[in-house]
């Protein structure tokens, strides 16, 4: 059977001639295929573009959070190193205080070359940066940087912390209130009259007042010690210790932790004197030194 056919009729409206155009079903289906459909084509291809570039957007963003929670956690931990130097420098800046009786006392103490040595980074040490084989970017290397500053300030701050230590060992004040009458090292003896060493001063005062302890330490002993008399010994730690004689009366036991200032006892006679004193000594590793080196002014 034939197919059927259509005629398409194009008229000029100037000259009136009249075109006809005849087209076969299957030729004019194509013709409307081809109208409708490529348009058609090109909306799904490009819809299907649209759809593509929208996923990639989306996993860009997703990424871009990832890594921005990222940045703030670093960011948050870096932040906190921070405040803690920050608080550390302070913590430094306050504990490097000496007041100028115990830093002139300390002085003193180290020139001998007896005391305990410490040590740590110089300043010019804290200045270099830190270094890391496997930085991680930006965040890494400043995370490395102050990681290792830290570890350098907890250095420092342990150093000033023995620092602190020894200088509350230092015996830098007077025991007691009185009149200074007899010096350490060679003298005539009260008794003899022959020269003599003095391994102290003696402080003379009124019987009954109150003696003080120069430092911080532990009352080693408190007991009667021959020509002493009634004698406290303290050990302050890192080699030093100080004598205190010819007492009246204990105001400490022996094992008795003491403050620099506190009350151990009270001026006396006892033990080979000539009248009311105290005896008071400073020993560095065993060995002897003279009190008034490391005494303030009265």
């Amino acid at each position: 059977m034939r197919s059927p056919r259509y005629t398409i009729l194009i008229a000029n409206r100037k000259t009136g001639v009249v075109r006809r155009l005849t087209l076969s079903r299957r030729l004019l289906g194509f013709v409307c295929a081809g109208l409708f459909g490529i348009p058609g084509v090109l909306w799904l291809g490009a819809r299907g573009a649209d759809q593509a570039h929208a996923d990639a957007l989306q996993v860009a963003n997703e990424n871009l959070q990832i890594e921005n929670q990222s940045y703030r956690q670093a960011t948050g931990e870096l932040t906190e190193q921070i405040d803690s130097l920050q608080t550390a420098l302070t913590t430094l800046g306050d504990q490097a205080q000496l007041d100028p009786a115990t830093k002139r006392a300390l002085e003193q103490l180290q020139k001998t070359g007896k005391m305990l040595a410490i040590g740590g980074p110089s300043p010019a040490d804290l200045a270099k940066p830190a270094t890391s084989s496997t930085p991680e970017g930006t965040f890494g290397i400043l995370r490395d940087l102050l990681g290792s500053l830290a570890s350098r300030l907890e250095s420092v701050k342990s150093r000033i912390e023995t620092q602190q230590a020894q200088a509350r060992a230092v015996p830098s004040i007077w025991p007691l209130v009185g009149r200074y009458s007899s010096p350490f090292g060679t003298r005539k003896d009260p008794f003899t009259g022959e020269p003599d060493v003095h391994p102290g001063i003696d402080i003379s005062a009124d019987q009954g007042v109150p003696v003080h302890a120069t430092a911080d330490g532990t009352v080693e002993a408190a007991a009667y010690d021959g020509s002493y008399g009634n004698a406290i010994v303290l050990a302050h730690g890192f080699g030093i210790s100080t004598r205190y004689g010819h007492l009246s009366q204990f105001a400490v036991k022996p094992g008795q932790p003491v403050k620099r200032g506190d009350v151990i006892g009270y001026v006396g006679a006892t033990g080979r004197v000539t009248g009311a004193h105290l005896h008071y000594e400073i020993l560095l590793n065993g060995t002897r030194i003279n009190p008034i080196n490391l005494l303030s002014g009265r």
